[in-house]
């Protein structure tokens, strides 16, 4: 019996992740992403009305068309964690498959909110909640297991599949983070137990392998401390705070909440996404909001909370969306001069994020920052560590995994030689166990480890 790794998206970019494997004539797709990038491209896209073969032809969402040539029938749909570049095309895919959506509590969660909004397509397919150290299974001859890791999200998993030919590590995205609070450490130990086992085949992010900064990704421990010390000072001041970080980085707001709950200052987590990331977590018990912490998501609450500030300043902490300078996200129109709220001389800003690296962003981000600057702001823009794992850590997982093959996903070309070249110090070759796909590619394994 044979493994096929089926490449759909997110081969030859970062974003837009969807991998089918295919055992016999059992088909397991793993996530379905959407591409940021070209949403911003294309600025007139409006995913939730959008049928899925326009998205397609504006490389938004994965091109699936290729499995209608697919013999087998898909059992699964997995997912490994809640970011939208893994679960943001579901509500546009899923209902072409009879298959269960499978995720962590709070990935199913967000998978809810995805579906929820959805105006075109009706998602049917049942839903099924696998906790991290969790086993199910899938058909006679595979088994589903969600190994616990990190991830700049709660509950992100490695899923692994389990067959007859050998196991196959779906490993996108992850970091070695011990000092977390929210998410306990990387199950390392059952890591090494599947590479005594026998793994047939990694899939791989490489998302930081350009990234030289730093040979390991340092923990969010880190980023506390940062925040901490950035924030100390200001907190005590007369001047406006406002703090802009991922919404999603459930991890990064509570660090954030924690160290405003110091101050006698109100919270004010503002901003569409902020709401939709923080109010499942909220529910879920992940993040624990201080008393005097408030979200606010509609346009509505937004302008009335920022109206708030501005007679006020020195008595709250803005937490705002928007630090990749997105011309409709709430900072960039803080610093537009488009709300309720004016930036003053001397007020400060804390931006808890990198700029994510393409030509857009990297524009959009210094064009907000100047504004701010402008209008007289102080901007702190060192305060975080990545969400992914950096060179030494990959090479640790090689070592813990030993796996017949490697897949490396999750990057545009550069990223994916960066990481060949680090397996092929591990004893890799490319061409023999490296296998580089393009979008639509396959690559046939024959398993029997």
């Amino acid at each position: 019996m044979s493994v096929e790794v089926i490449a759909v998206g997110g081969y030859e970019e970062v974003g837009k992740n969807m991998s089918a494997v295919k055992v016999g004539e059992d088909v397991i797709i793993f996530d379905m992403g959407i591409n940021l990038d070209r949403i911003h491209v294309h600025e007139d896209t409006v995913i939730d009305r959008m049928h899925s073969l326009d998205l397609i032809e504006r490389g938004v969402i994965p091109d699936d068309t290729l499995m209608k040539e697919v013999d087998g029938k898909v059992r699964a749909i997995v997912f490994s964690h809640g970011h939208l570049d893994h679960i943001g095309a579901v509500a546009k895919l899923a209902h072409r498959y009879e298959a269960p959506l499978i995720g962590t509590p709070y990935t199913l969660g967000l998978v809810e909110q995805q579906i929820k909004g959805e105006k075109k397509f009706k998602v049917t397919n049942p839903r099924q909640v696998l906790n991290p150290g969790e086993k199910c299974q899938i058909s006679p001859d595979i088994t589903l297991e969600f190994v616990r890791t990190t991830h700049s999200i709660p509950q992100t998993v490695t899923p692994v599949l389990h067959t007859s030919e050998g196991i196959i590590v779906y490993a996108m995205d992850f970091k070695f983070d011990d000092h977390q609070m929210i998410s306990p450490p990387p199950d390392y130990q059952r890591l090494r137990e599947l590479g005594r086992q026998g793994v047939l085949a990694l899939i791989v992010e490489t998302t930081r392998m350009t990234d030289n900064k730093e040979e390991k990704t340092y923990s969010e421990k880190i980023a506390r401390v940062a925040l901490r010390d950035i924030m100390k000072q200001p907190m005590r001041e007369k001047n406006g705070l406002i703090v802009t970080t991922f919404s999603s980085h459930i991890e990064r707001i509570q660090a954030i909440c924690n160290i405003a709950q110091e101050s006698e200052r109100e919270i004010l987590l503002l901003g569409r996404s902020m709401e939709r990331f923080g109010s499942i977590a909220e529910k879920m018990g992940l993040l624990k909001l201080p008393d005097n912490a408030h979200v606010y998501g509609s346009p509505k609450a937004v302008n009335r909370a920022l109206a708030r500030v501005e007679d006020k300043r020195e008595n709250f902490i803005i937490v705002a969306t928007g630090h990749q300078g997105e011309p409709d996200a709430l900072l960039p129109r803080i610093a537009s001069g488009k709300t309720q709220f004016n930036i003053q001389p001397d007020d400060n800003v804390v931006v808890s994020a990198p700029i994510i690296p393409n030509p857009l962003n990297v524009a959009n981000r210094s064009f907000m920052e100047r504004r701010l600057k402008g209008s007289g702001a102080r901007i702190y823009t060192n305060a975080h560590v990545s969400g992914h794992a950096g060179p030494e850590d990959h090479r640790d997982f090689i070592r813990m995994l030993s796996p017949q093959h490697i897949i490396p996903a999750h990057g545009h070309l550069e990223m994916i030689s960066k990481y060949t070249e680090l397996a092929e110090e591990e004893g890799y070759k490319l061409g023999n166990d490296i296998h580089i796909l393009r979008n639509g590619q396959a690559q046939v394994f024959n398993g029997g480890i």
